[in-house]
Formats: structure tokens, C-alpha cells, sequence
């Protein structure tokens, strides 16, 4: 019996970025065409919009390629969507409400809860919050949306070739607040967040501190790391993976992944957008 190779959608992102050209480079990529039949998703007229140059145009017209996808994609026309980045200004200049994909896959799919994970051979981190300002990591850090989180790695990590995941979960402050010598969000929001899940089965531990969990879990003592805030997690998959790890978020009732990096006005390389079909392609066949 012939077994057919999965459709993957791979969205151009900002038309004046990076997007259109490693969406092609990678919808020609040998190993690409091993795994899968990709389709480019992209602005019908690219000339449009001249190369690094933001434009709420450029917005608009990354987001409508991302709706058409996505609605592919639910309705099996595609078994999975790579994106290329978005660019977050651009966005808000359009008039979008979302920060970037994570936030309008959700939105756009009707998924009760959604994380972003950061997948590599070397490390792999789940965001607790995603795009918002520093200054606002403590409040939007609550036991509840943290315990969803939690439940929600753990969950999804078999698909990754993980079946009984070991979760770590980062402390907010230096030292994991110390006893709450420097913060008090680990003893009232994560620790509590961390034995409720633990209450229900899942193996996670924690608060550790942040400067010494992902170089544990580097290490191989845990599968995953869930991180509080953006820049907590990024910094250490980035050292240890940029290029290589794939953007990946939980929760949706599809397949989607996406590449490491941003629109990149100034740089061009398609390895992380490679990498991001080929592992669409792998969940895409049940096979990672």
C-alpha cells in the first residue's frame, strides 16, 4: 500500500522580512521533499512590499496568509503549518489585537490554553508568558494559567518521543527567591502551582534557579524546562540551539511549528524554517 506523504503549509510571515525567501528555499529543500508536500502560503503580490521595511500592509497581509492556512489546516486540506516569523509591530500597526502567533493560532482555532515550546536535541523550554513587559511578568504569572501549563507540557511531551516527561519548573526570582528573601512568587504562585500538578501524577519539581535548571536540564536530569517569562528561556535554547530549535505550541488542535527566530530584516538563513517542516512533517506522520 502506498502511504502518502503529509501536506505541510509553510506560511511566508512578513512579506517584507525574511518569510518569503526561506519558505521557498525550504519548500525546495531536499529533505523537505523527503518527508512531505509542502505548499508555500504567501501575499499574492510581494513586489509590494520592498525588503525592510515595517508597514502595517505587511501585517495585514502576513495575518491573512496565516488565517487561509489555519483554516487548511482544520479543515484537513493540510496535515500541518510551519510559519515564518511574523513581525510584532507590524501587527499592531495593521490594527491586530495579537502579539504574534501563539495568541492568534489560539484565538483563531478555539484552544482553551495554549504554550509556546522551544524544541531541540539539546534543550527543551516551555514559556508560562509569552510577549508582554517585564514589569508585568508577576501578575500574569498565576497558579492557575502556571498549573495549566504544566499540565499541558506534560501532556504533549509523548509526541515529542518523551513518554514519561520530567518537568523542571524555573523560579521568577534570583536564587528562586531565597525563601522569599528576594520574591515571594515561589512560595505563593509556583511551588503551590508545582505540588497540584504533582498532586495529579505528573513528575515536575521546583522552583529551581534559573541560572542553574537549563544547564540541568542540558544535562539530561530533566526533558523539559517551563520557564516564566520570554527572555528566561529563550537566552539559554538560543546559546545552546539557535538555528536548530523549532517553535512549537501546545494546545491547538492542529500541527504547528515555526523557526527560531525573528523577521530578520538583515540576515538570511533557512535552516531554522528547514527544521521547522521536517519536525511538522514527523508530527504530521505520528513519527518523532
Amino acid at each position: 500500500m502506498r502511504v502518502e506523504k503529509p501536506r505541510i503549509a509553510i506560511t511566508a510571515g512578513d512579506p517584507a522580512g525574511i518569510g518569503p525567501e526561506i519558505a521557498a528555499a525550504s519548500a525546495r529543500d531536499p529533505r523537505v521533499l523527503a518527508v512531505c508536500d509542502p505548499i508555500v502560503y504567501a501575499a499574492p503580490d510581494l513586489q509590494r512590499f520592498p525588503p525592510g521595511i515595517l508597514s502595517g500592509e505587511a501585517g495585514r497581509a502576513a495575518y491573512d496568509t496565516i488565517v487561509r492556512a489555519v483554516d487548511d489546516a482544520r479543515h484537513g486540506r493540510v496535515e500541518g503549518i510551519a510559519t515564518a516569523p511574523v513581525n510584532k509591530e507590524a501587527f499592531r500597526l495593521a490594527g491586530l489585537p495579537w502579539s504574534g502567533h501563539t495568541d492568534l493560532l489560539g484565538h483563531l482555532t478555539g484552544a482553551p490554553h495554549v504554550a509556546m515550546m522551544f524544541h531541540s536535541a539539546a534543550l527543551r523550554v516551555v514559556l508560562a508568558t509569552v510577549h508582554i513587559a517585564l514589569a508585568q511578568v508577576s501578575q500574569a504569572l498565576t497558579q492557575p494559567s502556571l498549573e495549566a501549563t504544566i499540565d499541558l507540557t506534560a501532556r504533549e511531551l509523548p509526541r515529542y518521543g518523551v513518554a514519561h516527561p520530567r518537568v523542571a519548573v524555573a523560579g521568577l526570582n534570583p536564587h528562586a527567591g531565597e525563601h522569599g528573601l528576594f520574591g515571594h512568587e515561589e512560595e505563593t504562585v509556583i511551588a503551590p502551582a508545582i505540588a497540584a500538578c504533582r498532586g495529579r501524577g505528573i513528575v515536575v519539581s521546583g522552583p529551581f534557579s534559573g541560572d542553574t535548571v537549563f544547564l540541568r536540564a542540558h544535562r539530561g536530569e530533566f526533558d523539559v524546562v517551563v520557564a516564566c517569562y520570554h527572555d528566561q528561556g529563550l537566552i539559554p535554547v538560543k546559546l545552546l540551539a539557535f538555528g536548530e530549535a523549532v517553535n512549537v505550541t501546545l494546545g491547538l488542535p492542529i500541527v504547528r511549528t515555526s523557526v527560531d527566530h525573528g523577521t530578520a530584516f538583515d540576515i538570511a538563513s533557512a535552516e531554522s524554517m528547514i527544521a521547522a517542516v521536517l519536525l511538522a512533517a514527523r508530527l504530521s506522520s505520528r513519527q518523532v
